[in-house]
């Protein structure tokens, strides 16, 4: 196995080398390309493809394992854990299961998740909004129709929406729930909002969403974000669609256990 010297990335300020090597090996772990029940190479070899001292990787090892994604033995090596024993809503899991380029990691599972939360969460907005909850449900929804053809400020305003949504619950915890998924929230609109037929779609429903939050509808809002993440769903489905005919087209890269592609 090959890995990428950390030498030829570019320097990320304010980040540590054993930070910046967890989360090397982390993201290579989560995306695939390092599967469960592989064998990592001994601490000599790792230390010497990514270009660090044996502090540096012990260390990052050691925050790799905490999130449950490996686990150190002395004889037999360092495994990679079945997904079972992953720490799924550790923030640095979430970054690092949507850090890659493709479909991100995970998202199908985050969806199912969200169509748990999300509704119930909107039919207790509506029944629990303050004025100045409403205010900020209604900015970021504004802040998303007025982002088109602005990817980055359309992603930040929806994930300002549904942040806004969890928070007029008032519930202790829906605002930590939404934190702890917002790095793979990010990934999940910047895959459904680039295609501007479908955001045009989710617009009309964020707005209904609103406006049954406005109303006191508990009901409508309920059925109004459902609605809002079975369109999400329609969208993912077709990316992943037209992701898995370009790998039938050959444009995937192979050779999975080179780690520096």
């Amino acid at each position: 196995m090959k890995l990428t010297r950390l030498a030829s990335q570019p320097a990320r300020p304010r980040v540590s080398l054993h930070s910046a090597v967890a989360s090397r090996i982390g993201s290579l772990i989560v995306q695939g390309k390092i599967p469960p029940g592989s064998v990592l190479p001994n601490e000599a070899s790792l230390g010497t493809q990514f270009g660090v001292s044996r502090t540096a990787l012990r260390e990052a090892i050691k925050v790799v394992a905490s999130k449950g994604l490996i686990e150190v033995r002395r004889k037999t090596g360092t495994r990679v854990n079945t997904h079972s024993k992953w720490s799924m809503l550790d923030p640095e899991v979430l970054t690092w299961l949507s850090s890659g380029t493709g479909i991100p990691a995970g998202l199908t599972d985050l969806l199912e998740v969200r169509k748990v939360v999300e509704p119930a969460a909107a039919r207790m907005a509506a029944l629990r909004a303050t004025p100045e909850d409403l205010l900020e449900i209604r900015e970021a929804c504004s802040g998303m129709e007025t982002a088109v053809g602005d990817l980055p400020s359309s992603i930040e305003s929806d994930l300002r929406f549904h942040m806004a949504v969890l928070e007029a619950t008032h519930n202790a915890f829906m605002r930590p729930f939404g934190a702890l998924i917002q790095a793979a929230l990010r990934a999940s609109f910047r895959l459904t909002s680039s295609d501007h037929t479908s955001y045009s779609k989710t617009l009309t429903l964020h707005r209904a969403v609103v406006d049954a939050i406005k109303a006191g509808n508990g009901d409508r809002a309920e059925a109004t974000m459902l609605a809002v993440l079975a369109q999400t769903s329609r969208d993912i489905a077709s990316r992943t669609k037209a992701a898995m005919e370009g790998k039938a087209n050959g444009k995937s890269q192979k050779g999975s256990q080179n780690w520096s592609k």
